[in-house]
């Protein structure tokens, strides 16, 4: 099992900026991919942005591209989606999101991520 810890989530202004965390623990076997996903409210979920094992390879929602960068500390499971710009349509809640370890490829499909953290609200005002 990996447990998944998400912080940083808040209510900020359109245009301000916004760092979420995640931090993955338990039988992780090395590093694992790892991305997020948010759902606004009566919306399904959706993706957000991936990354992969070594942190090299990101994958980002047109919606996002441009505007958030996901990363990931050197060698560890704990990565940040550092968030600029923000827009009144990226309230949700973001949830992270990671894959099987010995899983390598970074996929948007969230039925290729088994294990997910409680989430954390973001709040975009105009």
């Amino acid at each position: 099992q990996v447990q998944l810890v998400e912080s940083g989530g808040g209510l900020v202004q359109a245009g301000d900026s916004l760092r979420l965390s995640c931090a993955a623990s338990g039988h992780t076997d090395g590093t694992v991919v790892m991305g997020w996903f948010r759902q606004a409210p009566g919306e399904e979920r959706e993706f957000v942005a991936a990354i992969s094992r070594t942190g090299i390879y990101m994958d980002y929602a047109e919606s996002v591209e441009g505007r958030f960068t996901l990363s990931r500390d050197d060698g560890k499971n704990t990565v940040a989606l550092q968030m600029d710009s923000l827009k009144p349509e990226d309230t949700a809640v973001y949830y992270c999101a990671a894959r099987n370890p010995g899983k390598i490829t970074v996929t948007s499909n969230e039925s290729e991520y088994p294990f997910w953290g409680q989430g954390t609200q973001v709040t975009v005002s105009s």
